[in-house]
This record gives structure tokens, sequence and C-alpha cells, in this order.
């Protein structure tokens, strides 16, 4: 720990990031959830596809930062 930084610092930094990465996957996932929806109305398959493993891949990675701290 370095001596120019209080105690609680780097908690709350972690705690912080936390959340903005939560943020993150929140709005990823309603990107993909657009994405298929838009798809669905184009007539698109590949759009639909790329959509939903963005939602997919937001869900793990908000379960991720869900479970790191346990």
């Amino acid at each position: 720990m370095n001596r120019d930084t209080p105690a609680g610092s780097v908690a709350e930094k972690e705690s912080t990031m936390k959340y903005v990465l939560a943020l993150v996957a929140l709005l990823a996932i309603a990107i993909g959830v657009g994405g298929i929806l838009y798809g669905e109305a184009d007539d698109s398959p590949g759009l639909q596809l790329l959509g939903g493993a963005l939602v997919v891949g937001a869900f793990a990675f908000g379960v991720r930062i869900a479970r790191r701290d346990r």
C-alpha cells in the first residue's frame, strides 16, 4: 500500500469500479436486445445472432463481476 493514499481509498475505488462495470454490462445487454429486435424486424439472422451473443456474453460478465467478491 502506498503511504500517500488513505487506507480506504483502494476499497472505494474497487467498489466504484464494480458499479461502473455492472453498468457497462447492463448497457451491453440493452444494446444486444435492441440488436435482436432490429434484426427480427429487418429479417436479419446475423444481427439477431450477434445481439444474442452480446446479451449472453454481457450476462456472463455480470455474473463474474457479482461472484468476484465471494
